[in-house]
């Protein structure tokens, strides 16, 4: 399966290869999709919302690529598991896992500030989504010859990064769920691989940043100055857009990235070095 508008030379990457994305409904999700898809993926989209996943399906079929959507929550093992074997089952296999699902972040406010639930809440929601989706996936593929590839994305937070609350332990969890799965299913051909990317200016509104810092002010001329200063805190004085992290995502997924497993790719613009 190709796009007929894919780029020369990209279409064949991802040929083959059958993609679940949780949270594919999202902005970063969605990007994910539809780059995976004009690099010959087939795409499986899981989320909560149903009008967010089928927006994205007809973008991606509308280009020419295939993709199918369903209602899946990732806290939830039972339909976690019911989905992804479906999937294995009826495309022949399953290639590529990504969990961009969210957690229920509370940021601006200091760890003295916070109450428990908020501090708690995305490090239980990210360690459960992401070891209920990630060990479904490495069951299927380490009984296929081809093995496959587990993905997930965070925002490099437990390098230090005040008034972030619980993300920074939520991204310390998944760093090390990450690396441990990579070498436990490493000798059966499955690869276990993270993003670190933050403060993406396409994913930013008025209304996103008041729903996870509850207490802000913001208006769009303090959107433009937080943006700015974003842009000022990485090495290259610029943030990453969606397609970067999109295609960086869709190098990893693919067979050109077999040699990197068990670690993290810091698509951050150099907002740390490590």
């Amino acid at each position: 399966m190709s796009m007929t508008n894919a780029t020369p030379g990209t279409a064949a990457t991802l040929a083959g290869k059958n993609a679940v994305i949780y949270g594919g409904g999202g902005a970063i999700g969605g990007a994910v999709a539809r780059a995976f898809a004009a690099r010959g993926a087939r795409v499986f989209l899981a989320g909560r919302t149903a009008a967010t996943l089928e927006a994205v399906a007809e973008d991606i079929t509308a280009a020419g690529g295939t993709a199918e959507t369903a209602v899946v929550d990732a806290l939830d093992g039972d339909a976690v598991a019911e989905h992804a074997h479906s999937v294995a089952g009826r495309a022949g296999s399953l290639d590529i896992s990504f969990n961009l699902v969210t957690r229920g972040d509370v940021q601006g406010s200091p760890l003295t500030a916070m109450s428990v639930a908020d501090f708690v809440r995305p490090v239980t929601n990210g360690v459960t989504a992401n070891f209920l989706t990630a060990t479904t996936a490495a069951r299927i593929m380490t009984g296929q010859e081809s093995g496959g590839v587990i993905l997930t994305l965070n925002s490099g937070s437990a390098k230090g990064s005040p008034m972030m609350g619980g993300t920074g332990p939520a991204d310390a969890a998944q760093d090390t769920l990450v690396r441990n799965l990579a070498v436990e299913t490493g000798p059966q051909g499955v690869r276990v691989v993270g993003i670190w990317t933050a403060g993406l200016p396409e994913t930013l509104s008025v209304e996103r940043l008041r729903q996870v810092s509850p207490g802000m002010e913001m208006d769009q001329d303090g959107l433009a100055a937080l943006i700015s200063q974003l842009d000022s805190m990485r090495m290259t004085r610029r943030s990453p857009t969606l397609a970067q992290i999109a295609a960086t995502a869709a190098f990893l997924a693919s067979d050109q990235a077999g040699s990197i497993t068990g670690t993290f790719v810091n698509a951050t613009g150099g907002m740390f070095t490590d």
